[in-house]
Protein backbone atom coordinates (compact mmCIF):
# COMPACT_ATOMS: atom_id res chain seq x y z
CA UNK A 1 0.00 0.00 0.00
CA UNK A 2 2.54 2.37 0.53
CA UNK A 3 4.59 1.65 -3.02
CA UNK A 4 0.68 3.03 -4.05
CA UNK A 5 0.95 6.07 -2.01
CA UNK A 6 4.25 6.64 -3.35
CA UNK A 7 3.16 6.91 -6.80
CA UNK A 8 0.07 8.12 -6.50
CA UNK A 9 1.39 11.64 -4.79
CA UNK A 10 4.60 12.02 -7.10
CA UNK A 11 2.17 11.44 -10.13
CA UNK A 12 -0.91 13.78 -8.97
CA UNK A 13 1.78 16.51 -8.29
CA UNK A 14 3.77 16.30 -11.34
CA UNK A 15 0.62 15.80 -13.71
CA UNK A 16 -0.76 18.67 -12.26
CA UNK A 17 2.28 20.67 -11.83
CA UNK A 18 2.53 22.39 -15.09
CA UNK A 19 5.35 24.61 -15.47
CA UNK A 20 8.17 22.47 -13.95
CA UNK A 21 9.67 21.34 -11.14
CA UNK A 22 9.30 23.97 -8.95
CA UNK A 23 5.43 24.17 -9.50
CA UNK A 24 5.18 20.47 -8.27
CA UNK A 25 6.16 21.79 -4.62
CA UNK A 26 3.57 22.88 -3.14
CA UNK A 27 1.79 20.36 -4.92
CA UNK A 28 3.70 17.44 -3.75
CA UNK A 29 4.00 19.45 -0.48
CA UNK A 30 0.20 18.70 -0.19
CA UNK A 31 0.15 15.37 -0.88
CA UNK A 32 3.22 14.56 1.44
CA UNK A 33 2.60 17.32 4.90
CA UNK A 34 -1.42 17.38 4.10
CA UNK A 35 -2.73 13.97 2.56
CA UNK A 36 -0.34 11.41 3.93
CA UNK A 37 1.19 13.09 7.29
CA UNK A 38 4.97 11.64 6.11
CA UNK A 39 6.47 14.89 6.93
CA UNK A 40 5.60 18.47 9.06
CA UNK A 41 5.96 21.80 6.98
CA UNK A 42 9.50 21.87 8.18
CA UNK A 43 10.74 19.02 7.33
CA UNK A 44 9.49 19.57 4.15
CA UNK A 45 10.86 22.86 3.41
CA UNK A 46 14.31 21.34 4.88
CA UNK A 47 13.93 19.09 2.06
CA UNK A 48 13.13 21.54 -0.70
CA UNK A 49 15.89 23.69 0.64
CA UNK A 50 18.54 20.90 0.23
CA UNK A 51 17.31 19.46 -2.98
CA UNK A 52 17.49 23.36 -4.55
CA UNK A 53 21.43 23.04 -3.93
CA UNK A 54 22.17 19.91 -5.58
CA UNK A 55 22.27 19.54 -9.33
CA UNK A 56 19.05 18.78 -11.32
CA UNK A 57 15.59 18.88 -11.54
CA UNK A 58 13.97 19.64 -8.04
CA UNK A 59 10.85 17.37 -8.52
CA UNK A 60 13.17 13.91 -8.66
CA UNK A 61 15.24 14.73 -6.23
CA UNK A 62 12.08 15.30 -3.75
CA UNK A 63 10.51 11.80 -5.39
CA UNK A 64 13.85 9.89 -5.04
CA UNK A 65 13.82 11.05 -1.27
CA UNK A 66 10.86 10.69 -0.25
CA UNK A 67 10.46 7.51 -2.08
CA UNK A 68 13.61 5.92 -0.49
CA UNK A 69 12.63 7.23 3.11
CA UNK A 70 9.05 5.84 2.42
CA UNK A 71 9.87 2.46 1.43
CA UNK A 72 13.74 1.83 0.64
CA UNK A 73 15.02 1.36 -2.81
CA UNK A 74 11.87 0.06 -4.21
CA UNK A 75 9.89 3.38 -2.95
CA UNK A 76 12.86 5.94 -4.28
CA UNK A 77 12.25 3.70 -8.16
CA UNK A 78 8.61 4.18 -7.72
CA UNK A 79 8.78 7.99 -6.86
CA UNK A 80 11.23 8.57 -9.47
CA UNK A 81 9.19 7.03 -12.23
CA UNK A 82 5.89 8.64 -11.25
CA UNK A 83 7.68 12.02 -11.00
CA UNK A 84 8.48 11.50 -14.89
CA UNK A 85 6.06 9.10 -15.97
CA UNK A 86 3.48 12.23 -16.72
CA UNK A 87 5.49 13.98 -18.85
CA UNK A 88 6.96 10.15 -20.83
CA UNK A 89 3.07 9.78 -21.14
CA UNK A 90 2.29 13.42 -22.52
CA UNK A 91 5.56 13.73 -24.95
CA UNK A 92 4.55 10.48 -26.17
CA UNK A 93 1.40 10.98 -27.52
CA UNK A 94 2.14 14.35 -28.58
CA UNK A 95 4.84 13.75 -30.31
CA UNK A 96 2.86 10.85 -32.17
CA UNK A 97 0.40 13.28 -33.14
CA UNK A 98 3.16 15.95 -34.02
CA UNK A 99 4.94 13.75 -36.04
CA UNK A 100 2.12 12.51 -37.83
CA UNK A 101 1.40 15.89 -38.99
CA UNK A 102 4.49 17.32 -39.67
CA UNK A 103 4.22 18.08 -43.09
CA UNK A 104 0.67 19.95 -42.60
CA UNK A 105 1.04 23.36 -43.29
CA UNK A 106 -1.24 24.27 -39.73
CA UNK A 107 1.29 21.94 -37.92
CA UNK A 108 4.26 24.06 -39.31
CA UNK A 109 2.91 27.49 -38.50
CA UNK A 110 1.36 25.99 -35.19
CA UNK A 111 5.14 25.77 -34.46
CA UNK A 112 6.63 28.91 -35.71
CA UNK A 113 3.97 30.59 -33.55
CA UNK A 114 5.38 28.17 -30.22
CA UNK A 115 8.62 29.57 -30.50
CA UNK A 116 8.00 33.09 -29.47
CA UNK A 117 6.06 31.96 -26.44
CA UNK A 118 8.95 29.78 -25.39
CA UNK A 119 11.42 32.51 -25.91
CA UNK A 120 9.42 34.55 -23.44
CA UNK A 121 8.57 32.15 -21.07
CA UNK A 122 12.72 31.69 -21.33
CA UNK A 123 13.26 35.30 -20.60
CA UNK A 124 10.89 35.42 -17.89
CA UNK A 125 12.92 32.57 -16.35
CA UNK A 126 15.63 34.50 -16.67
CA UNK A 127 15.08 37.43 -15.68
CA UNK A 128 14.15 35.81 -12.31
CA UNK A 129 17.01 34.15 -11.76
CA UNK A 130 19.13 37.42 -12.49
CA UNK A 131 16.53 39.16 -10.60
CA UNK A 132 16.76 36.44 -7.29
CA UNK A 133 20.33 35.87 -7.43
CA UNK A 134 20.61 40.23 -6.94
CA UNK A 135 18.47 40.09 -4.21
CA UNK A 136 20.57 36.37 -2.36
CA UNK A 137 23.68 37.85 -3.25
CA UNK A 138 24.01 41.97 -4.25
CA UNK A 139 24.62 43.68 -7.88
CA UNK A 140 28.41 42.91 -8.10
CA UNK A 141 28.31 39.38 -7.48
CA UNK A 142 25.83 38.81 -9.83
CA UNK A 143 27.18 41.47 -12.31
CA UNK A 144 30.63 39.06 -11.85
CA UNK A 145 28.87 36.17 -12.57
CA UNK A 146 26.57 37.33 -15.23
CA UNK A 147 29.72 38.56 -16.88
CA UNK A 148 32.14 35.47 -16.28
CA UNK A 149 29.28 32.91 -17.38
CA UNK A 150 28.89 34.64 -20.67
CA UNK A 151 32.65 35.18 -21.42
CA UNK A 152 33.06 30.99 -20.61
CA UNK A 153 30.10 30.01 -22.65
CA UNK A 154 30.64 31.79 -25.50
CA UNK A 155 33.92 33.37 -26.09
CA UNK A 156 36.22 30.37 -24.49
CA UNK A 157 33.87 27.68 -25.29
CA UNK A 158 33.70 26.20 -22.15
CA UNK A 159 31.27 23.20 -21.00
CA UNK A 160 28.39 24.46 -18.81
CA UNK A 161 29.13 21.64 -16.61
CA UNK A 162 32.23 23.79 -15.74
CA UNK A 163 30.60 26.98 -15.57
CA UNK A 164 28.48 25.82 -13.13
CA UNK A 165 31.00 23.94 -11.29
CA UNK A 166 33.01 27.29 -10.84
CA UNK A 167 30.13 29.53 -10.17
CA UNK A 168 29.39 26.72 -7.18
CA UNK A 169 33.21 27.57 -5.98
CA UNK A 170 32.81 31.10 -6.64
CA UNK A 171 29.85 30.82 -4.20
CA UNK A 172 31.30 29.09 -1.56
CA UNK A 173 34.54 31.27 -1.34
CA UNK A 174 32.61 34.42 -1.69
CA UNK A 175 29.15 34.35 -0.62
CA UNK A 176 29.93 31.11 2.06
Amino acid sequence: MIYLKIFLANFIANILGYGGGPATIPLLEHEVVHRYGWYTVNEYSEMVALGNGLPGPIATKLAGFIGYDQGGILGAAIGLFASVAPSIILLLVLLRILLKYKNSPKVKKLTQYVRPAIAVLLGVMTYNFFFNSYESSGITHTIILVVAGYLALERLKISPVFVVAGALIYGAVFLG
